[in-house]
Parts: C-alpha cells; sequence; structure tokens
C-alpha cells in the first residue's frame, strides 16, 4: 500500500471520527440519551416491584411452611402421649 493511500485512509477516518464526536455530543444525542436513560430507571423500578412482590409471597410460603410443621409435630408428640397412656393402662389392667 503506497504513503498516500495510507495517509488518505487515515485523513477519512479522523475525519469520520470528528463527525462522529459532534453528531454524538449534539442536542437532539442528547436528547435520546436523556430518553433512553429514563425508560432504563422505569425498567428497574418496575422490576424491582415485581422482586420485591416475589420475595413477600415466598416469605409467606416460608411461614405457612413452618407453621405446617410445628402443627404436625405437636400433634404427633400428642399421639405418641395418647399411645403412652394407652399402653400404661394396659399394662396396669394386666398385673
Amino acid at each position: 500500500m503506497s504513503v498516500w493511500k495510507t495517509a488518505c485512509w487515515f485523513a477519512g477516518g479522523v475525519l469520520t471520527g470528528s463527525a462522529g464526536f459532534k453528531l454524538l455530543g449534539s442536542s437532539d444525542a442528547k436528547k435520546v440519551y436523556t430518553q433512553a436513560t429514563a425508560a432504563a430507571l422505569r425498567a428497574k423500578d418496575c422490576t424491582m416491584e415485581t422482586a420485591t412482590k416475589i420475595r413477600e409471597n415466598a416469605d409467606d410460603i416460608l411461614a405457612d411452611a413452618k407453621k405446617i410443621n410445628e402443627d404436625r409435630a405437636v400433634e404427633v408428640e400428642e399421639e405418641v402421649i395418647a399411645d403412652t397412656a394407652a399402653d400404661a393402662a394396659a399394662a396396669n389392667a394386666g398385673a
């Protein structure tokens, strides 16, 4: 590749880059950036609300499950006490 051709490509790249910076820094581009940022913030808020609802539901489910397990443990304990009392009564009747 010749030196002149390389220099032309380099100069073209510099001009294109300069035009790109001006375009990206224009007031219209800033409006687009602002709108895009606002949309991203709205999406974040919506996502956080959904995550909060899911978390609350999961906490409710966990609390209900713990309550069910506690109730079952009490029932099992009552059955053991009743069985022990019945066994003791049968042993006393047989003795």
